[in-house]
């Protein structure tokens, strides 16, 4: 089954609820782009093998590729996310705590921006719509635990897998250029953290479009009056769609978050942000491809963590860190119980 753009404008004129979802859901995927793609472009910017407009609007493009690409190719990220959480049978309450889930995350989302903290999105994401959930069963019944435990995989797998493989691959970088002329190097690593920048910029859209694609599919059955979501071929127009608004979030800018993670936590060479670009976008590329829903932001900082600690484990800024740690420590009851309360509160007035 796929839905064409104009029967999706049709949908909106007879559903008005639909008018809503889609503005929150897109205003989500704004932030998104504004507040977490950023992290991409952070090492390529802080080592300044590329200026910040240039890398900025890279990005935006990337993510839209990714996207595009990557949904083609495998959608299963999206599919983790739609079947992550249950809304319940009445289609009304259903609607009322996904919308309230969604003004949930982008008040954390900003409030984080604000502080300039690199929160996860997607951890922000999957805590508030099971917050929600929870509010609408008035129990855990809402929450699929067996497509919730793959986020508890990809949080173990992007940690672990981002650190280790951060460290061995710069130290590889390292051995093999031992003995060149340094100049050269230096050229080379430059227009390669270009490269490994864009394959990040590349992987989030991949990763992170695809999570708000399996929302978009969600709110689009809700607001139709059906609880229960049949399957459903994602659409081109939707995966473009998702892609332009992603990458405009991207565009605005971000600096603070490039700054606390490409420059506050360690200072980094050229080599070794290539490094760190390079095990980040594979741990997402093996990730997105299985289904299991990472975190672009959690994957990128670990790899910077193993990278940094190849050379002295004191090179890391361990005090950034632990605020980066407590941050994510924190998105899922913090987000999840906002999500929880704005659904309780949404559906007491609406």
């Amino acid at each position: 089954m796929t839905i064409t753009l104009t029967q999706y404008l049709s949908q909106m004129q007879q559903y008005p609820a639909l008018i809503v979802t889609t503005i929150l859901t897109l205003g989500v995927i704004l932030v998104n782009g504004w507040t977490d793609a950023p992290n991409a472009i952070a090492t390529c910017v802080s080592t300044r093998s590329i200026k910040p407009k240039p890398a900025i609007l890279m990005a935006a493009a990337c993510n839209f590729i990714g996207l595009v690409v990557m949904t083609a190719i495998s959608p299963k990220v999206a599919e983790t996310i739609y079947n992550m959480v249950d809304f319940g049978g009445n289609s009304a309450d259903a609607l009322v705590a996904l919308c309230a889930a969604l003004v949930a995350i982008v008040v954390w989302a900003t409030a984080a921006s604000y502080f300039g903290i690199p929160t996860s999105e997607s951890h922000a994401l999957i805590a508030g719509l099971s917050g929600a959930a929870i509010a609408v069963h008035g129990s855990f019944e809402g929450v699929n635990g067996s497509e919730w435990i793959k986020v508890l995989y990809g949080l173990v797998f992007s940690t672990i897998l981002g650190f280790f493989a951060g460290y061995i691959v710069v130290k590889l970088v390292e051995k093999i250029c031992m003995n060149m002329d340094r100049r050269k190097t230096d050229g080379f690593f430059r227009k390669g953290q270009i490269f490994s920048g864009a394959a990040m910029a590349f992987m989030h859209g991949a990763q992170d479009g695809q999570k708000f694609m399996g929302v978009f599919l969600l709110g689009m059955f809700l607001a139709k009056g059906q609880a229960d979501m049949t399957a459903v071929a994602v659409p081109l127009w939707l995966m473009v769609l998702c892609a332009v608004t992603m990458g405009g979030g991207s565009a605005i800018g971000g600096e603070k978050i490039i700054k606390a993670v490409g420059m506050d936590m360690v200072k980094l060479e050229s080599y070794q942000g290539f490094a760190a670009d390079l095990v980040a976008s594979g741990c997402i590329l093996l990730s997105t491809l299985t289904g299991v829903p990472v975190s672009t932001t959690h994957t990128k900082t670990t790899a910077i963590m193993g990278v940094g600690a190849s050379r002295n484990i004191k090179r890391v800024n361990w005090g950034v860190v632990k605020g980066m740690i407590l941050a994510w420590v924190f998105t899922f009851p913090g987000c999840g119980l906002l999500g929880f309360l704005m659904a309780k509160f949404f559906m007491m007035i609406f």
